[in-house]
C-alpha cells in the first residue's frame, strides 16, 4: 500500500503569503483612483480647454482668462441648457445630439452662441438661414472680406474648412467669394456666429496670422462662458459621416492605467534580485574516483569510444603542456616534435596517441588509455 504526500500550499499558508501583496495592491488602486478623479480634467479630446495636444484649445482658453472670461469647460448636456442670458455658449465639434437636445439648448436663451463646424441639425435649431455649401476650403491665410468687427480687427486669418451660405442681413466672411468660414447672425438680441473649423484657434495653429485677435474678439464677447463639447448622450444619431462614441469610455480607461500601474509596482517589490553565488555544503562526499567511473559507465553503455577517447586525450596534453612549458595553443607538430625531443618516443607513436582516430571498441580504447598513461607517468617520475 503506497502513500501520498500533498507538496502544494494550503489554503490558509496562500492566504498569509498573499495578503500583503494584494493589501498594498489594493492601496495602490485606491490611491490611484482618488489621484485620476482629482486630477482629471473636466474636457478631453480634439479643441478641449482642457488639452495641451496640437488639436486641443488650452492656449485659447488661457488667452482667454487673461481678458476676463470665466472659462467653464465641460462635455455634459445639462450645462447646456441651463439658463444662458447674459453669457456665452461655444459648442464644439464632434458628438452626437438629437433635436430635442438642441432645441433645448436654443431654449435656454443664451446670449451668444459660438458654433464649431456644425451639423445640419444644429444649423437647423440654433442657426436658421445658414446650410452647409458644397466645397471645402483648403487652410490659408485669407482676407475677411466683410465689415464684421470682429474680422476687421483681426485682419488675415488662418481660414478654411467647412463653407457655409448665408441668409440675409447675415454677415459672412472669410470665404471664396460666394461660400464663407465664418458668418454671423444676429436675431431678438441674441448673436449666432457659425465657424467652419476648429483648426484656426487650436495651440498649434493659433498664434498664425491674426488668428489669436480673431479668436479673441469672436469668441471673448462676455465674461462667463460655457466650453461646450457634445458627446454621445441622446439616443439621436449624428450627421452621416459620424464614427459613433467610443468603445471604451475614458473612465474604464483610467482605471484600467491605475491597475497595470499597481500590478508593476508589486512586480518591482515582489521580483527576486540575484545575488552572489553561495558555496553549500553537500550532504554527502563525494570522491572524484567515483564521479570519473560513473562518468565511463555512461560513455560504456552508450558505446561512446570518441567522447571517451577525447575526454583521455585532453587530460593527458594538459599534464604534457604544463610540464614541458608547451602553450595551449601550439600546433600539433610543434607538441609532437617537443615531446618526441624530451622523451625520446617515436613521432608517429606520439601523435597517434595524441592526435590519433578515436577507437572503434573497447580493446582499443583501452590500449589508448595504457598508452597515455605511461607517458604521463614520465611527466610525473621523469
Amino acid at each position: 500500500m503506497s502513500t501520498s504526500v500533498a507538496v502544494g500550499r494550503g489554503a490558509a499558508e496562500s492566504w498569509r503569503a498573499l495578503r500583503k501583496p494584494l493589501l498594498i495592491t489594493g492601496v495602490v488602486v485606491l490611491v490611484g483612483l482618488i489621484v485620476l478623479v482629482f486630477s482629471v480634467a473636466s474636457t478631453s479630446g480634439p479643441f478641449s480647454p482642457d488639452s495641451t495636444e496640437r488639436d486641443g484649445a488650452r492656449a485659447l482658453a488661457n488667452l482667454l482668462k487673461k481678458h476676463g472670461v470665466n472659462v467653464q469647460g465641460t462635455e455634459r448636456l445639462d450645462n447646456a441648457t441651463e439658463p444662458g442670458a447674459g453669457k456665452a455658449l461655444l459648442i464644439g465639434p464632434n458628438g452626437s445630439l438629437d433635436r430635442d437636445d438642441w432645441q433645448r439648448i436654443k431654449a435656454a436663451g443664451w446670449s451668444h452662441l459660438i458654433l464649431i463646424r456644425p451639423g445640419a441639425r444644429e444649423l437647423d435649431a440654433l442657426a436658421p438661414g445658414v446650410k452647409t455649401a458644397g466645397p471645402v476650403l483648403s487652410l490659408a491665410s485669407r482676407e475677411p472680406d466683410c465689415d464684421l468687427s470682429a474680422a476687421v480687427k483681426a485682419g488675415n486669418v488662418t481660414a478654411g474648412g467647412t463653407t457655409y451660405s448665408a441668409p440675409a442681413g447675415a454677415k459672412a466672411c472669410y470665404g471664396d467669394g460666394i461660400n464663407h468660414t465664418v458668418i454671423r447672425i444676429e436675431s431678438g438680441g441674441q448673436i449666432v456666429d457659425v465657424v467652419g473649423t476648429s483648426r484656426s484657434f487650436t495651440n498649434s495653429e493659433l498664434a498664425d496670422d491674426g488668428n489669436a485677435a480673431l479668436a479673441l474678439n469672436l469668441i471673448g464677447t462676455h465674461q462667463e462662458l460655457t466650453w461646450y463639447l457634445p458627446q454621445w448622450e441622446s439616443s439621436g444619431a449624428d450627421d452621416e459621416g459620424s464614427d459613433g462614441p467610443p468603445l471604451v469610455p475614458p473612465d474604464i480607461r483610467y482605471i484600467g492605467w491605475a491597475l497595470a500601474f499597481a500590478v508593476l509596482v508589486v512586480a518591482v517589490w515582489r521580483g527576486r534580485r540575484l545575488g552572489p553565488v553561495v558555496m553549500e555544503r553537500l550532504p554527502v562526499i563525494v570522491h572524484a574516483a567515483e564521479t570519473t567511473e560513473g562518468r565511463a559507465r555512461l560513455y560504456r553503455r552508450a558505446r561512446a569510444h570518441d567522447r571517451a577517447a577525447a575526454a583521455l586525450r585532453e587530460s593527458a596534453l594538459a599534464q604534457l603542456h604544463k610540464a614541458h612549458g608547451i602553450p595551449r595553443r601550439a600546433e600539433p607538430s610543434a607538441v609532437v616534435a617537443t615531446l618526441a625531443a624530451r622523451t625520446g618516443w617515436d613521432p608517429n607513436t606520439l601523435y597517434e596517441a595524441l592526435y590519433g582516430m578515436p577507437p572503434q571498441d573497447d580493446a582499443a580504447l583501452l590500449h589508448l588509455s595504457d598508452v597515455l598513461d605511461v607517458l604521463t607517468q614520465e611527466v610525473r617520475h621523469p
